[in-house]
C-alpha cells in the first residue's frame, strides 16, 4: 500500500498542481486535511482516478475538511468522523476514520488535523487515541499535526504507534513551510505489524508549489489477515 499524506491548503494554490503531485506519485491512499468542499473534492478525486470520503453533510455546522482518498482496486467498506472538542469555534478540527478492502487485505485509514494551541492538540491526540482503540485492521494514521516530533502532542501519539519516518524515513523530513521547509509537522504512523519499506518527503519540483506543505510518500507492507 502507498500512503500519501498531504494538507493540501484548500486547493488554494491550484487544483491541477495538486493533481500533478498526485499524478506523479499515484498513491494507493491519500490521508488529506484541508480538502476544500464537497463537490470540489468530489472532482478532484475523479480527475486523478481516486474516490474520496468526508465528513458527513450537515446544516449546523462547518466542515472538518479531512478526507480519505483510495484509489481502485483499495475502496472504502465504511467511514465517520470524530469531531475533536474544544477547536476554535470557526475552524473545527477532528479525524476522519474509513475502513478500506484492498485485495485480500482490510485496513483503517485516519487522517487528522491537530489544533494550533499545544493544549488543544494534546487534548485532540487523546481523542484520536481513544478513537482508534480496539479497532481489530491494522491502522495507518496521517496528517498535519501542527507540531515538531518532541512535542507533547506527537511524543504520546508515539507511545500508542509507530511513527512511519523513524522506521523508514529519509533524512530529516521536514515538510512545513512548502518552498523551504524547516519543520516537520506533517506525519503517518502505523499500528504494530505494518511494515514500513520507505517514507519520503518526495522531491519533486511541483510540491513546491502546489500547497504550502509538502507530502509525505509511504510505500507499506500490511500483515496478511489470519
Amino acid at each position: 500500500m502507498r500512503v500519501l499524506v498531504y494538507n493540501v491548503r484548500g486547493f488554494r494554490d491550484g487544483r491541477d498542481r495538486v493533481a500533478a503531485v498526485v499524478r506523479r506519485l499515484s498513491p494507493d491512499v491519500i490521508l488529506m486535511t484541508e480538502s476544500d468542499g464537497r463537490l470540489r473534492l468530489g472532482r478532484f478525486a475523479r480527475s486523478v482516478g481516486m474516490r474520496a470520503c468526508a465528513d458527513p453533510w450537515s446544516p449546523l455546522r462547518r466542515r472538518v475538511k479531512n478526507a480519505v482518498l483510495v484509489r481502485p482496486p483499495w475502496e472504502v467498506l465504511e467511514h465517520r468522523l470524530v469531531r475533536f472538542t474544544g477547536s476554535e469555534r470557526f475552524y473545527p478540527r477532528g479525524a476522519l476514520l474509513a475502513r478500506l478492502q484492498g485485495p485480500d487485505l482490510r485496513a483503517w485509514a485516519v487522517a487528522v488535523h491537530l489544533g494550533l494551541r499545544p493544549r488543544e492538540r494534546r487534548r485532540h491526540v487523546r481523542e484520536l487515541l481513544l478513537a482508534v482503540r480496539g479497532l481489530e485492521d491494522p491502522q495507518v494514521v496521517g496528517g498535519d499535526l501542527n507540531e515538531r516530533p518532541d512535542g507533547r502532542a506527537v511524543t504520546a501519539l508515539t507511545e500508542r504507534l509507530d511513527d512511519a519516518w523513524t522506521l523508514g524515513g529519509d533524512a530529516a523530513g521536514e515538510t512545513f513551510p512548502a518552498a523551504e521547509p524547516t519543520a516537520r509537522i506533517d506525519y503517518l504512523f502505523v499500528s504494530p505489524g505494518v511494515r514500513v519499506e520507505r517514507a519520503i518527503v518526495p522531491p519533486i519540483p511541483d510540491v513546491r508549489v502546489a500547497s504550502d506543505h509538502r507530502p509525505v510518500l509511504a510505500d507499506l507492507s500490511l500483515p496478511t489477515p489470519g
